[in-house]
């Protein structure tokens, strides 16, 4: 992706310039066990993995507010691809959103596509992903988009940045430390590969396996076997402050992190800036990002960063383990023969993630306003659940036998032959519904601790909800407790932020739980956790025509 480095691709050329045009040109290059084009070894085992130019994490993007992308796409692997600019808006153009079936069909292997990606009112860290299947376990990369020039940060500029992704880890220097611009990476490792792995659940019906580490800049981390030499170390200087951008492009799992004798100041999420919030942990869930200062203010010496999972489900399998970094500083002095882990909240703290949650407030500032929807024009009411389906001779991995599938409304999609942005533009029937509900087809206790197996199994449909456009819209999205398996899951909308307008547990009120909603400051978002057995309102002024996903 234009000039590069060994790690961080800039876009340059017309960078400082509102509106440039960037020519790109990114090679998807596949690489699994059976083709061998490109391996990598961790956990003291060596495999070959999908890659961006040969990079993973792939190449950054580093934007202006308001710069546009033209970049071209070569699929020379063997699976279809499409790639989602995660956070980007895409004002008036869904044609380069991505999501393969929804806005395009995907890219097959030998074949190329361009995307255009319009930047506008998005300032800070997004990033960009595969948007099929798993293969967006180590195609990805961070966006870096600046002010507009002329402008600066709503916060002291930093000494310097750092990109800090949590991601499938690959780095071909086992010594390998980062500068300015340099990945740190935290995300899952899986010893086998990733496209079998999706392809073996949905065959069989069941869960994916659990991934065998978690990352930091593409390393384990000195707590797994075969890890220590290549523990990933980030190099500050006393007395000085540093911008981390963070991304979770891990898979499955919201993760804790922090550093030892540090505390963090979160200043963005999602491409927009909140009040200065400053944590001695925070949580991300995979799909967010984050801005957040570091001072590089204690003693000396070297301090462990590390990240664990978030995972409320009860009897749920999660990994348990702990990745590591070093955050080393520059200078002479004696390095401690041991370190001490920084404090992380257990692995089911639901009261330290809403903690953290709702402490996140836009800025809401004159040179950074907001504009909450006072008033809803269209409400839905929606609940998101793990289901079962019935199989053969109970012959599938699921519980008794079944297929588990994920439904909302109790309605699991059906992927359409060709995309729905396409069937709608040409006006070719036949590939969706326009009937989503607007509710639950079914009311009952969402939450309770069981639920009847007569609720289990969803309907199957392609379907839509229709928006008027400038009209204000508000979901409610409802967890449940099918299946006893509720937890902490993230959602994401494509092209819109949106305001986290209220969050709560137990089953949504309609009539006393509005009453709590902040209309006043709530963070502008692209990506939520739903918060086990709880709910979660948001708010958006449906101004950009075209088909958006939830």
């Amino acid at each position: 992706m234009g000039t590069s480095t060994t790690k961080v691709a800039r876009v340059e050329g017309q960078a400082g310039t509102k509106d440039g045009v960037f020519g790109l040109e990114v090679h998807i290059r596949l690489s699994v066990e059976k083709l061998t084009e490109t391996s990598y070894t961790r956990l003291c085992s060596t495999k070959n993995i999908l890659t961006v130019n040969g990079q993973f994490p792939g190449p950054e993007i580093h934007v202006h507010k308001g710069d546009t992308v033209i970049l071209n796409v070569t699929n020379n692997g063997n699976y279809n691809v499409t790639l989602h600019w995660h956070g980007v808006k895409q004002p008036r153009n869904p044609w380069s959103d991505g999501p393969e079936y929804i806005t395009q069909c995907p890219i097959k292997p030998g074949a190329n596509f361009t995307y255009e990606i319009k930047f506008s009112s998005e300032e800070g860290t997004l990033w960009w992903h595969a948007h099929s299947d798993w293969s967006r376990a180590t195609v990805h990369g961070a966006i870096i988009v600046y002010p507009e020039n002329g402008t600066s940060y709503p916060f002291p500029n930093p000494h310097a940045e750092e990109t800090i992704i949590f991601a499938i880890p690959i780095s071909d220097d086992p010594n390998h430390s980062i500068d300015s611009s340099s990945y740190v990476l935290e995300g899952s490792w899986y010893k086998g590969d990733v496209m079998e792995i999706i392809e073996e659940a949905l065959e069989k019906g069941g869960e994916p396996n659990l991934s065998d580490a978690f990352t930091i800049n593409g390393q384990p981390g000195d707590l797994y076997d075969c890890s220590k030499p290549g523990t990933f170390r980030m190099l500050v200087e006393y007395g000085k402050t540093y911008l981390l951008r963070m991304v979770n492009a891990g898979m499955n799992e919201e993760l804790f992190f922090s550093i030892a004798q540090h505390q963090l100041t979160v200043v963005g999420t999602d491409g927009a800036y909140i009040k200065p919030l400053t944590v001695d942990y925070l949580m991300i869930t995979p799909g967010q990002t984050m801005d957040v200062l570091l001072e590089a203010d204690q003693s000396s010496s070297h301090y462990y960063m590390a990240a664990r999972a978030y995972s409320s489900g009860t009897g749920v399998p999660f990994d348990n383990t702990t990745t590591t970094a070093i955050l080393q500083y520059s200078g002479n002095y004696t390095v401690p023969s041991s370190l001490s882990l920084p404090y992380l909240p257990y692995y089911n703290d639901t009261a330290a993630v809403t903690n953290f949650t709702r402490g996140l407030r836009s800025l809401a500032s004159e040179d950074h306003p907001i504009a909450v929807p006072k008033t809803v024009d269209t409400r839905v009411y929606t609940t998101i659940s793990m289901s079962t389906y019935p199989c053969a001779n109970n012959s599938c991995d699921g519980p008794n036998g079944s297929r588990v599938l994920a439904s909302m409304s109790n309605i699991s999609f059906v992927t359409p032959s060709i995309d729905i942005l396409g069937a709608y533009y040409n006006q070719i029937s036949g590939v969706y519904d326009t009937d989503f509900p607007n509710e639950p087809p079914y009311f009952f206790n969402f939450t309770a601790d069981e639920i009847s197996s007569d609720l289990l199994t969803p309907t199957f449909g392609t379907k839509v909800i229709v928006v008027e456009y400038n009209s204000s819209v508000e979901i409610v999205i409802q967890g449940t407790n099918l299946l006893s398996t509720a937890e902490n899951h993230p959602m994401h909308l494509h092209g819109y932020n949106f305001y986290l307008v209220g969050s709560g547990f137990g089953n949504f009120n309609n009539v006393t739980d509005p009453n709590g909603y902040n209309l006043v400051d709530p963070p502008e978002v692209n990506t939520v956790g739903i918060p086990k057995n709880g709910w979660t309102a948001i708010r958006f002024l449906a101004d950009n025509p075209g088909k958006l996903i939830l």
